[in-house]
């Protein structure tokens, strides 16, 4: 009999200062190191011996790195995403976007999709597997970050539908570039405050580019919301995402530059998306 099981238990012992999902963590990480997914993990975790690597796994975790930088992977809408320093880790809160883009376009499918801030290029991806007739492109600062977008453009087998451009939006005429006649904007931008304090997790390995946006965290709403007019479709949909303190500024700079704003929560129960129509 292995002593897998024996580990686990002291690793979520060990994590539960460091970790929300202790038992979860240490699962994924065992997981990790023995080369299987977690379901066969937990099938066959009393005949299972603890890896050697697994304490190594379960310290970094300990100092605050996440485990999704520790095994390179996180799942989004059901699919499996490479992800690194470079890019954020997609949060399960962001699926709302997709869900909401699905429930947008129930009777006419987007034809061309935009992902402003692409990073991993999740949720362009999880979109373009929704809609098979879409086309997408998404855009993003960091050469990084796209290098990873690529990859599981070509991972997932929609590099054919998919394209990236290197691109600054703080740039003149940045709107220029990528064209006009989007159906479907999806945006998940830089939103926190300089002066917001992060978890470690957080603060001490993502991107701070895609993180932070001014002292309000809306620097970059200010930017993409009147760019809307040359990108969205005139009956395009445009979901953008939003920190749980910023609906009404955000919907004010929408109704501003001629938009109507609809307000979706997260599980949570809290503000997380704004659906903007012309």
């Amino acid at each position: 009999m292995g002593d897998a099981a024996v580990a686990l238990r002291e690793a979520t012992q060990a994590l539960s200062e460091t970790s929300d999902s202790p038992r979860l963590d240490a699962e994924l990480l065992m997981a990790h190191a023995l080369e299987i997914e977690r379901a066969e993990l937990l099938l066959k975790l009393p005949e299972l011996a603890a890896p050697a690597e697994f304490p190594a796994l379960i310290e970094r975790r300990r100092q605050s790195e996440p485990v999704a930088h520790i095994i390179g992977k996180k799942e989004f809408w059901g699919l499996d995403f490479q992800v690194t320093p470079d890019v954020l880790i997609p949060r399960p809160d962001s699926e709302l976007l997709i869900e909401e883009a699905v429930r947008a376009f129930a009777s006419r499918h987007p034809q061309r999709i935009l992902d402003l801030g692409t990073g991993s290029g999740a949720l362009l991806l999880a979109a373009l597997s929704e809609f098979p007739e879409a086309d997408g492109l998404g855009l993003d600062a960091s050469a990084a970050a796209l290098q990873i977008a690529h990859n599981n453009a070509d991972k997932l087998g929609l590099a054919g539908r998919a394209k990236f451009l290197l691109l600054d939006w703080t740039a003149t005429n940045w709107a220029d570039a990528p064209g006009s006649g989007f159906d479907l904007i999806l945006a998940n931008l830089p939103y926190v405050s300089t002066s917001a304090i992060l978890s470690k997790d957080v603060a001490g390995f993502e991107p701070h580019q895609a993180l932070f946006a001014g002292e309000d965290g809306l620097d970059d709403y200010r930017i993409i919301i009147p760019a809307l007019v040359k990108l969205l479709s005139p009956a395009g949909t445009a979901l953008l995402e939003i920190g749980f303190d910023q609906a009404n500024p955000v919907s004010d700079l929408a109704a501003e530059n001629g938009y109507h704003s609809e307000l979706k929560q997260d599980l949570g129960g809290n503000d997380r998306l704004l659906i903007l129509r012309r």
